[in-house]
């Protein structure tokens, strides 16, 4: 395998937690499916582990797979992916880092119930030339259920009701929600994915795979790959790198260092986003929990506290960010570079990743497959909406007005080793995405304190479960708009009626998740602005910085 690895685990010191792990017999024990190794009670465990066999399993669906691909580029030349957090980030990897081969059809990704970013794609997007994705292991997440009405009436009206659905695969577990409607309207193909897979461990499973094909990815490498990691992650602990990433990580954050930050080449960024996802559902929840970093700059490595550790995601000749990670690590830090010699050793990083996540999850003593706080925004989220449908109008927000002054006020209150989180209800516009990381990297160079940002509601299926779950280290900054133009969720698919907008459902997800967060004895502050306005978020970084 072409991957290569500088771990720095104090490797058979005896601070190492390797000997701890290998006692335990943690590998065989993994591979046997041992839930004891995170809990007493087998629930939502033992079939959350069929990730560990997709190397091999999906390897013997990469003809079919292969084949679809072939039929659906002769006559669509766009495809987009509808889902939310494990749905969508592998996919966005995939189209973002491998991009579509030469004559294969691009791949674009919603994950986002901002109407800007809705119309975006339903005014660019020709949809007698578009595949429509509609991914959701649950078959009935709200983001996905929506986004799938609404483009299913625009194909309709391209298209006719007896065509449109010839537009539309679905990617799902059996038995859902979405498969009925699927097979109601006589979508293109359903692809049925292993129940025993968790959302942010199906990267190789059909979740990811289907959108690889669809780009023209060449799976048998992928696969390869992704086999030759499992099998280094087998029984011999000596040269699993699963094993000594998660050792390395929990090393580090048994001595205080539990925000992940990631140095990764743009390249490899969206790699650093899924990552992202599966160690912050993975371990934050029962009072503990890593944070990871991404996208935060800060050129001073004075700046940076003593409770980071740093991963670095890097091909073998970028010096540009091996150099800076170098001096990370003679100054003290806890740094493990992961050097690639090409794309394709990702699928070998999902892999040795996921292995990793489940080493932490036995280290902090949690379950890493489940995600028992994110229900609440949900719930709240719902309740915002019940009260708009009865009443006519959102309940009202508690809300301050943007300034300095005000975003000084909340991170005045952080001690050492809290950290600030930004939470973007805003359209995802790649100027908001500069400001909003300028005014990340100032809050950190201000407050000497990790600060992430997220736009919503795509952070609530990434980092909303260790918000509410983690030790409640956290202060929050919402920024949230109303939107320039709204568009309305159809009730029913194929149908006019419409008793919601996706601007009043990103509305209300932002003021749910707030009442969550308050209700967990978090601080937040949030700011209601035009999008005309977002320009003052980066006069507020020159200000902070």
């Amino acid at each position: 395998m072409a991957l290569k690895s500088n771990l720095l685990v104090e490797d058979r010191s005896p601070h190492s937690l390797l000997p701890d792990l290998e006692a335990a017999d943690f590998l065989a024990r993994l591979w046997r499916k041992d839930h004891t190794l995170w809990a007493d009670s087998p629930e939502e465990i033992v079939n959350r582990l069929g990730w560990l066999d997709s190397p091999r399993v999906m390897s013997r669906a990469v003809a079919g797979l292969r084949q679809f691909a072939e039929d659906a580029r002769q006559d669509f030349s766009h495809a987009l992916l509808l889902g939310m957090g494990g749905s969508s980030l592998a996919p966005e990897v995939f189209a973002r880092v491998f991009g579509p081969a030469e004559g294969w059809q691009d791949l674009h990704v919603l994950d986002s119930t901002d109407p800007g970013a809705v119309l975006r794609f339903t005014e660019s997007l020709d949809p007698k030339e578009t595949l429509f994705i509609v991914s959701t292991k649950s078959g009935g997440t709200v983001e996905t259920f929506s986004l799938f009405k609404h483009f299913y009436n625009h194909v309709k009206a391209a298209v006719g009701s007896h065509s449109a659905g010839r537009h539309f695969i679905a990617i799902t577990d059996p038995g859902s929600a979405l498969e009925a409607q699927a097979g109601a309207l006589k979508f293109r193909q359903v692809f049925l994915n292993d129940p025993d897979i968790g959302g942010r461990y199906s990267a190789l499973s059909f979740f990811g795979l289907v959108p690889a094909a669809l780009l023209g990815v060449e799976l048998d490498a992928l696969l390869a790959e992704a086999r030759r990691a499992a099998h280094q992650d087998g029984m011999d602990s000596q040269n699993s790198l699963g094993l000594a990433l998660g050792a390395s990580i929990g090393h580090g954050v048994g001595r205080g260092r539990d925000k992940l930050t990631f140095r990764a080449s743009p390249d490899l960024a969206p790699f650093a986003d899924w990552v992202e996802q599966l160690i912050a559902e993975s371990t934050g929840k029962a009072g503990t929990g890593i944070l990871p970093v991404v996208g935060e700059n800060i050129e001073d490595d004075e700046r940076y506290g003593s409770d980071r550790q740093f991963i670095v995601l890097a091909y073998a000749d970028e010096e540009g960010i091996l150099g800076p990670a170098a001096n990370l690590a003679r100054r003290g830090h806890p740094v493990t570079s992961l050097i690639l010699e090409d794309e394709f050793d990702l699928s070998a990083l999902f892999f040795h990743w996921e292995v990793a996540a489940a080493v932490l999850g036995h280290i902090l003593g949690v379950n890493p497959f489940d995600q028992p706080d994110v229900e609440s925004a949900k719930v709240r989220a719902r309740a915002v909406v019940d009260s708009y449908r009865h009443q006519g109008a959102l309940p009202p927000a508690q809300t301050a007005e943007l300034s300095a002054e005000a975003i000084e006020a909340l991170l005045a209150q952080a001690d050492e080793g809290s950290y600030i989180a930004v939470q973007a209800f805003l359209t995802p516009r790649p100027a908001t995405t500069e400001i909003l990381h300028a005014l990340q990297s100032a809050i950190a160079y201000r407050t000497r304190c990790a600060c992430t940002v997220g736009y919503g509601p795509r952070y609530l299926h990434s980092t909303g479960q260790l918000h509410k779950g983690d030790a409640g280290k956290g202060l929050f900054i919402q920024f949230v708009s109303p939107p320039e133009e709204d568009a309305p969720i159809p009730d029913e698919a194929g149908q006019s009626k419409s008793s919601l907008t996706f601007g009043l459902l990103k509305q209300a997800q932002a003021q749910g998740d707030a009442e969550a967060l308050r209700a967990a004895g978090r601080h937040v502050v949030t700011f209601q602005l035009e999008e005309k306005d977002v320009g003052r978020l980066a006069e507020i970084a020159d200000l902070l910085g």
